[in-house]
């Protein structure tokens, strides 16, 4: 049976409702996505058993957790589940070594599938054993509350926002560390997030919610790529790619991907990496141009021959948003009505679309 995770809620609150009714994939890292009070973090308390609707339904890879229909409802401790919030919330008594210890005597030992030196190489937090909470940076604790969250030996990971404490510079600290949980990690993760760019780095499956409900919930390459959210109409809209790295230039340090379901490739900017390996990358919509020939005397080094699908009003009167297919791959164009009407864009037009390699996020 594939595995999945399966979430109906109906929740009421004097002042919000939610309702939702999600088949998630049970691998890999789903995102809930929206603006504050969309119900994300609501989501999350009800499949941690922190909420307890009258009217729900949860099942994680066959096991209920939930189900009012039937009576059944399991303790949030009897949930095979681990919890990362925005704050690590960490034992300030007890040092880095014992507090990932408390994680894991909850666990028996028979039951125990994250062993604590592999929690802390992946999270390389190995040098802080020793040390107090209180001595840490606000991204070194934050990881030592995720490893914490991995020795519980979690069926499911549940991350709420978990880099919203910390500055820029925190962040770009604990995203890789994030991204080796994704590829490393046979546990599956529901990731809240109102940050496009973190969603774009490590979700394969995105859910989007507004005031309670569903707008969307699909995978993340498709989602943002369409043109009827309101992904699309924001400043950081663009599509989520990845591809297979077939070269590496040493002189000029970019990689060149293979798109995934044609012969096209585009060349990044990125540090070495050896051919056959996975590299996913970012397109903003407005870093693609437009142009009817492809113009090899310029600066910009992707032009893609792409197929032009479909049009809509940007959230200003003088942007539109273009939905293009390079052969199989979506991408979406941000440019004025002026060029536009210039280009004579239409469903259907054959053109180029142009990408610089600097505007590329890998």
């Amino acid at each position: 049976m594939t595995p999945s995770i399966d979430v109906r809620l109906n929740v009421d609150f004097p002042n919000f409702s939610l309702s939702v009714d999600l088949s998630l994939p049970g691998r890999g890292v789903t995102a809930l996505y929206g603006h504050s009070g969309s119900g994300k973090t609501t989501c999350l308390r009800c499949i941690a058993g922190l909420e307890k609707p009258k009217d729900a339904f949860i099942r994680v890879n066959g096991e209920a957790w939930h189900d009012s229909a039937n009576g059944i409802f399991l303790a949030p401790h009897k949930r095979a589940l681990g919890y990362v919030f925005q704050e690590a919330s960490l034992f300030a008594h007890l040092t880095v070594r014992s507090n990932l210890e408390f994680g894991l005597k909850r666990i028996a030992v028979g039951e125990r599938r994250v062993k604590l030196d592999h929690a802390t190489a992946l999270l390389g937090i190995d040098h802080l054993l020793e040390r107090q909470p209180d001595t840490l940076s606000g991204g070194e604790r934050q990881r030592v509350g995720i490893a914490r969250a991995l020795l519980t030996s979690p069926r499911l990971l549940l991350l709420d926002e978990p880099l919203a404490a910390l500055d820029a510079s925190r962040k770009r600290e604990i995203l890789p560390y994030l991204e080796r949980l994704h590829d490393e990690l046979d546990i599956p993760m529901l990731y809240v997030s109102h940050s496009q760019d973190e969603v774009a780095r490590l979700a394969d499956h995105l859910v989007l919610l507004s005031d309670g409900k569903t707008l969307a919930s699909g995978p993340i390459g498709e989602t943002l790529a369409r043109l009827d959210l309101p992904l699309a109409m924001g400043d950081d809209a663009g599509v989520v790619i990845e591809g297979q790295v077939i070269a590496y230039d040493t002189t000029y340090h970019l990689v060149t991907v293979r798109l995934p379901t044609s012969r096209l490739s585009i060349r990044v900017a990125h540090s070495p990496l050896e051919a056959g390996k996975s590299l996913r990358f970012k397109i903003q919509a407005r870093d693609v141009s437009l142009n009817l020939q492809p113009d090899d005397q310029s600066s910009i080094l992707n032009r893609l021959p792409v197929t032009v699908v479909s049009e809509v009003t940007a959230d200003n009167a003088a942007h539109v948003l273009v939905r293009l297919d390079a052969e199989g791959t979506h991408l979406l164009a941000r440019i004025t009505r002026y060029s536009r009407d210039q280009l004579h864009l239409h469903p259907g037009q054959r053109l180029w679309a142009q990408i610089k390699s600097v505007a590329l996020l890998a």
